[in-house]
């Protein structure tokens, strides 16, 4: 292993994620392009995983190993590999800000099984990296969801069967589709976002949602954008999250007349996704929904990308 290992550096990237896409809270989500995070690896000679640095967040995330999802997937991946006396050295690089709802705890989760993985010889097929990357999460928000870390593991939209252990459906994603995010300049803790969501819903908004999340799913495979948008459709989750999010039903408002398909939260939020049929499309109704949080005079970031069906990958080894 020496030999293969032990002067090389292997940086990983994983994109930015949405999940629950609408009305599949917890259970549904895809990946987009651009954003994201980078995690390099590499060969110490000090037993364990250290993290030597983190840029981007602000000195706000833990350098220690068992506190930072990047550190904690590392661990977990190592210790079923038979590998916990190798020492692993991991430098973070944040490319999208924190709290944000588009999956940056489970980037850095995914960016680091994939490059600890390289570095000692693949012994982990991609698919096999999903229980080490979920294991992160717990770093993140105390609890081990999949939607966030498999779509940025294997890219396109994904849909969870069961989290614990993690099963995990790949979908198919539509040529034409697009997606637009916008970003609004505050902060919401998934943790706290959890906290405010009903434990009991009413049997018939249940209905709905499931009606909606099996419609989706036909919708994606039938390339059927009318059904698509009609079935991005949130009875549960929408209705109480959007309170914390300042302008939300006037940017949703623009993006339908604006032609997206339909439009929701991302995550736990504040940023929210709209999706629809072309590259032109997408960057209209980002300037329509920028033009509210302009009227209240909220700072945002605006980005335009086709799904990424590609997900996590080694990009350079040195």
């Amino acid at each position: 292993m020496e030999n293969l290992t032990s002067q090389k550096k292997i940086r990983a990237f994983a994109p930015a994620t949405v999940a629950n896409v609408g009305c599949g809270f917890d259970v549904l989500g895809f990946a987009i392009h651009e954003l994201g995070d980078y995690v390099t690896a590499s060969v110490s000679e000090t037993p364990g995983v250290r993290i030597t640095s983190i840029t981007g967040d602000g000195g706000r995330l833990p350098l220690e190993a068992e506190k930072n999802t990047a550190g904690l997937a590392a661990q977990s991946l190592l210790k079923e590999a038979g590998k916990t006396d190798l020492g692993v050295e991991l430098t973070i690089e944040k490319n999208m800000p924190l709290g944000s709802g588009l999956g940056s705890s489970a980037a850095s989760s995914v960016a680091s099984v994939v490059a600890v993985n390289r570095l000692i010889g693949d012994p982990f097929s991609k698919s096999e990296l999903l229980p080490f990357s979920v294991e992160g999460e717990l770093a993140a928000s105390g609890t081990a969801h999949a939607d966030n870390v498999a779509a940025a593991l294997f890219g396109g939209f994904i849909l969870v069967k069961t989290h614990n252990p993690p099963d995990v459906l790949s979908l198919q994603t539509p040529e034409k589709l697009h997606c637009t995010i916008i970003h609004p300049k505050i902060e919401i803790q998934t943790k706290n976002s959890r906290k405010i969501l009903r434990k009991e819903v009413p049997l018939q908004k249940a209905v709905t949602q499931w009606a909606n999340v099996g419609s989706l799913v036909v919708g994606l495979y039938t390339d059927d954008y009318d059904l698509i948008g009609r079935s991005l459709h949130d009875e549960i989750i929408e209705p109480v999250r959007s309170m914390l999010i300042p302008g939300f039903k006037e940017m949703k408002a623009a993006a339908l007349k604006a032609g997206a398909l339909g439009c929701s939260i991302s995550g736990s939020g504040p940023s929210l996704f709209a999706l629809s049929t072309s590259e032109f499309l997408a960057r209209e109704i980002g300037k329509k929904m920028g033009t509210v949080l302009d009227e209240v005079d909220l700072e945002f970031d605006v980005h335009v990308s086709k799904v990424n069906t590609v997900g996590a990958a080694v990009v350079s080894e040195s």
